[in-house]
């Protein structure tokens, strides 16, 4: 049997090793987590028991995931496998004690070493058994941790999508008990703000369809009054702060792609429960606008009686573009009018929206945040279905897996405050036209790069399954948070002269090491330095 130990960042195919860089330790901080990989071989099909007795190691079986669409077709270089369509490592699935090992195959194990803050600072063993075999690998916990998580950091969650798969209707017990458990995942992975539907969000709708309702306010309509309820709301911030949550993105109060429409919002009326606005809404009517300002003091109100002011953001529409620039003005303006003791917040790349005040935070996407650094007060990015050029980081299934944990570094580089992500769960086509099954169909559709919508899985009792890639951008996120902690100590601008030291040009979006080694050595560095 042939057993090598590799690190977080290798992705291993049955027929091939890619990243094969082979490690003896690890090393994290009193508070983190790292993980290591084993890659195992046998020249015969057997079923081989794996085991540990160290007490703060969970282990996964890797589950492989079709990917048809991998990437646009003008792609960069900076793929595996030639981004070809075919199985992917991406399902954590944890272990059960066996595990059956194919002729001739590689099969990989992941380990998790959880610390926890249970552990002084120094170095220990981590033994695994496999099939017998005893494999050894040192951990090195630096003598430092960091208090609270300084990265406020969003993956949509997508409530609608948990209640179509799992069949659950929406605000039932079981619907709650689901949102719960994949809610504690997502916090214990770094996702710390989390979108909070106010309303039905519009978002990847297709014009004229609709998604499942999931608004957590109630309305009551009489004549062209309307009256609130927020106990919906409030068992929802309840259940989040109880899982770890801490700040709430409040849902887009206008429609995607141009803030044209009004948002699905359902109410009582003297007709019944019914659809009162929505796609057939103009945005700017008075009807819409005068329902907003009835909503926002008493949205307000439920806001500061639960102690949430500091903690809440809005969205006025997700991605506007140049084209809607006068739509999304007038939108913007009505947000300002009524929140504008909040942060608003909203995806967008032309910095225009910001020069000329229609939005206080923007959020860009990572191939434009040098037209935005330097230049704003507070610098958030995101990424989505691209960028897939220029070495951009990113986290599609083809990707290597060191494209997407570079982004903890390049975040500390660009000084960041937030990222968002729009997919932590998203379980149906583009569009929301129909369900999909995860583990069959990991590209919305054949729309959107394999591996961009979601970055956990729905497990058969209601919890969720880490991906890989998940647990990789958590570990970018421990790099963000430890190069703060280094800031603390000794500066800036000397943390940033170590990051860059032996780099021909500093550290960007497009410019880093394309290494396992020089990542897994500069952050042993990080650590080594923070236990002096």
């Amino acid at each position: 049997m042939e057993i090598k130990v590799l690190s977080s960042l290798a992705k291993i195919f049955p027929d091939e090793i890619c990243g094969e860089y082979e490690i003896q330790s690890v090393s994290c901080l009193k508070n983190e987590r790292t993980s290591f990989q084993l890659a195992v071989k046998s020249d015969s099909d057997v079923s081989v028991n794996i085991s540990s007795d160290c007490e703060y190691l969970d282990i996964y079986k890797i589950r492989y995931v079709p990917a048809k669409l991998t990437a646009g077709r003008d792609k960069d270089d900076y793929f595996i496998r030639n981004a070809e369509s075919g199985e992917y490592p991406d399902v954590l699935i944890p272990f059960d004690g066996e595990i059956i090992l194919k002729k001739d195959e590689w099969l990989s194990v992941w380990c998790e070493f959880i610390p926890d803050g249970k552990l002084d600072g120094g170095e220990y063993e981590i033994a695994v058994t496999v099939g017998g075999e005893r494999v050894k690998i040192k951990a090195e916990i630096a003598d430092a941790s960091y208090s609270e998580q300084s990265l406020i950091c969003t993956h949509w969650f997508h409530t609608d999508c948990l209640a179509s798969y799992y069949n659950v209707k929406v605000f039932s017990d079981g619907y709650w008990k689901t949102v719960e458990s994949f809610m504690r995942t997502a916090v214990q992975h770094g996702i710390n703000f989390i979108l909070t539907p106010l309303f039905t969000p519009p978002l990847d709708t297709a014009v004229g369809g609709e998604r499942p309702t999931v608004q957590l306010v109630d309305v009551k309509k009489v004549g062209r009054k309307y009256t609130f309820g927020f106990d919906k709301l409030k068992k929802w911030i309840e259940l989040a702060e109880k899982c770890g949550i801490k700040y709430f993105e409040m849902s887009h109060l206008y429609t995607q792609w141009g803030a044209k429409h009004a948002p699905k919002i359902m109410a009582e009326t003297n007709k019944g429960y019914k659809r009162i606005f929505g796609w057939g809404t103009n945005a700017h009517g008075g009807c819409y606008s005068d329902f907003l300002r009835q909503l926002a003091p008493q949205l307000i109100k439920f806001i500061d009686e639960n102690g949430l002011r500091e903690r809440c953001m809005f969205h006025t529409s997700d991605e506007p573009q140049k084209r809607h620039y006068k739509s999304y003005k007038k939108s913007a303006g009505l947000m300002k009018e009524l929140f504008g003791d909040f942060k608003r917040i909203d995806a967008l790349s032309e910095f225009s929206f910001y020069e000329n005040g229609l939005i206080e935070y923007p959020i860009t996407n990572i191939e434009h945040i040098e037209d935005f650094a330097g230049k704003i007060p507070e610098l958030w990015t995101y990424y989505c279905c691209n960028p897939y050029k220029n070495d951009l980081p990113n986290r599609f299934n083809a990707m290597p897996s060191l494209r997407n944990r570079i982004l903890g570094f390049i975040m500390y580089a660009y000084d960041v405050k937030g990222f968002l992500h729009w997919g932590y769960n998203f379980y149906y086509t583009r569009y929301s036209r129909r369900e999909v099954d995860p583990f069959t169909e990991t590209d919305a559709g054949g729309e959107f790069p394999s591996g961009d919508s979601f970055v956990v899985y729905p497990a058969p009792d209601g919890t969720a399954y880490a991906s890989l890639r998940l647990k990789v951008f958590y570990d970018a996120i421990q790099d963000f948070e430890a190069l703060r902690l280094l800031e603390q100590k000794i500066g800036r601008e000397k943390t940033l002269e170590m990051l860059n030291k032996g780099l021909e040009k500093p550290l960007s979006a497009t410019e880093y090491p394309h290494s396992e080694e020089w990542l897994t050595e500069k952050r042993r560095e990080i650590n080594r330095l923070l236990a002096k």
